[in-house]
């Protein structure tokens, strides 16, 4: 496990032959808070979530440059089908209380490789598919366990920039993050 974010060079080999970031959503894109509100009108539950533009940019950035992206989560939340459309996901899974078959779906779909995904988790069920994943990356603020199988610990904790760190690492170790750049700018 790479605790502190020093760029290893077997760190920076695998995140070289990344093509798929998949990641899971609460704890990770978001900072792991669920909102839940009860409409007046009906007494029905809406959920809020609270995503970080810095997350965002990256997500785009890794679409511009060719890298496909993808959210498996347990919950099936709305926000997160519309936050994937915002930031260009190209596979989103919900409701998946285990992650493995969607796992195995993008890998599929993107003609990749287990050494070619990188996974961000937070938590427990995010630990069957970050051992598999050629990059494997927990947030700062992750459990423990899953740090303990993972390739590298990001500086940011969860809802806080951890997918842009995750995706400026891997175009950084690729040689582009130099091309990526102007991509970004308004």
């Amino acid at each position: 496990m790479q605790q502190n974010p020093t760029l290893t060079s077997a760190l920076l080999e695998r995140a070289k032959k990344i093509r798929l970031i998949l990641m899971d959503i609460d704890g990770t894109l978001t900072d792991g808070g669920v909102c839940l509100m009860s409409l007046p009108n009906d007494g029905s539950v809406a959920e809020m979530k609270v995503f970080n533009s810095l997350d965002g940019l990256g997500l785009k950035l890794a679409h511009v440059m060719g890298i496909k992206t993808g959210f498996i989560t347990g919950r099936k939340s709305p926000a997160v089908r519309q936050r994937a459309e915002e930031c260009l996901v190209d596979y989103v899974y919900l409701g998946q209380a285990k992650k493995m078959a969607a796992f195995e779906e993008c890998m599929q779909k993107a003609g990749v490789t287990e050494d070619e995904v990188a996974y961000l988790g937070d938590d427990l069920p995010d630990m069957p598919v970050s051992q598999r994943a050629g990059l494997a990356v927990a947030v700062a603020n992750a459990a423990p366990e899953l740090k303990g199988v993972c390739h590298y610990v990001t500086r940011a904790d969860g809802g806080k920039g951890a997918a842009r760190e995750l995706v400026e690492l891997i175009l950084k170790a690729q040689g582009r993050w130099e091309e990526a750049i102007p991509q970004a700018l308004a």
